[in-house]
């Protein structure tokens, strides 16, 4: 046995613990309770007012080797509107929000990939929060497996679907092209098209290692030099809304504008296009069993993030997610001082 866990909020804990506990094969054990609140040993009416931080939420232990991860996020999706924060079904409140928490820092990739290949199916955007689980009690014994003795109890989830098999869109793992060698370089033109020519590269160049070790924080470092993800919504740029520049923290290379940033629920900074053309490099990336298009800063290869085709119609259908880790901010009355005069047009 392959024994893991992980914790689900989907609105109110009794039909997802029942949703759950009637997929059999893989489940060991649910648990209905409180996570990631501030406060301790909540009581189930402490939590109904809303000022406790605590989500409502299943601990689910299950045997990886039947069930995988990927299977549970799946069926998680087939049971939540990702799309709404703070409601689900006919349950409102920030204890009702949807999100999904970890304990082993491996399953963060993972969970974060599924939410990726799920937004195309979205007309809004995905506000799931990811977070490490920071506390978990245990509900009242009366809320604990309430629709085995309660059948006929309120329930937001459609409990027959748990005997339907996934499909392929729902399990959402696109089958590689083998014939695209996995890393190779990809033609920036395919992504920016409406992307103008303002900036040069030639005058930014990447700091040493030794400099970048110096000035960087340990997570700037990972994010741009060793291909690391920031946490998303818990991230510096994320919610930014001044105008301005973001430039690559490792050359200081303009990179995107605040005109081009948009709000796209991901827990990451979204962009429409890069600020100029020239100033970013696109791979392929067959990393987490999937194709992605990575993207870096031209100049000092710095990993930034990637680019998906499920960004606003109207801006041109791009997204650029962006880790924050790997962006330093330029004001707009701080450009022409900073040496970025040339690009304020692009703001204003």
């Amino acid at each position: 046995m392959n024994k893991k866990t992980i914790y689900l909020a989907g609105g109110c804990f009794w039909g997802v613990e029942g949703y759950y506990r009637r997929l059999g094969q893989g489940v060991i054990s649910t648990v209905a309770g409180y996570a990631n609140g501030k406060t301790e040993d909540p009581t189930y009416h402490d939590v109904r007012r809303g000022d406790t931080g605590f989500a409502e939420s299943v601990k689910l232990e299950y045997d990886a080797d039947q069930l995988s991860l990927r299977e549970i996020l799946a069926h998680f999706f087939r049971i939540v509107d990702p799309s709404t924060a703070d409601r689900q079904g006919n349950d409102i409140g920030s204890q009702y929000r949807p999100g999904i928490y970890y304990t082993d820092e491996d399953d963060f990739d993972e969970i974060c990939d599924y939410i990726d290949a799920r937004r195309k199916d979205y007309s809004r955007g995905i506000v799931i929060e990811v977070y490490p689980l920071t506390n978990f009690y245990r509900a009242e014994t009366y809320h604990q497996n309430y629709l085995d003795k309660n059948p006929g109890g309120y329930c937001h989830v459609n409990l027959q679907l748990a005997a339907l098999p996934l499909t392929e869109a729902e399990l959402a793992v696109p089958e590689l092209k083998e014939s695209r060698a996995a890393g190779g370089k990809v033609n920036p033109a395919m992504f920016e098209k409406l992307a103008g020519e303002y900036a040069g590269k030639q005058k930014y160049q990447r700091l040493s290692d030794r400099e970048l070790r110096r000035d960087l924080t340990d997570l700037q470092y990972k994010v741009t030099q060793d291909g690391a993800t920031e946490r998303p919504f818990d991230n510096e740029f994320n919610n930014h809304r001044e105008k301005g520049i973001y430039v690559d923290i490792a050359s200081g290379q303009p990179l995107f504008s605040s005109t081009d940033k948009f709000d796209s629920g991901c827990g990451w900074p979204s962009f429409s296009k890069p600020i100029s053309k020239g100033m970013i490099d696109y791979y392929q990336d067959h990393s987490l069993f999937r194709e992605r298009t990575e993207v870096r800063s031209s100049a000092a290869d710095s990993h930034l993030g990637h680019v998906f085709a499920d960004g606003p119609e109207e801006l041109g259908g791009l997204r650029y997610c962006i880790n924050s880790a790997a962006l330093r901010f330029i004001a707009l009355e701080d450009m022409a001082a900073a040496g970025y005069g040339d690009l304020v047009s692009l703001v204003e």
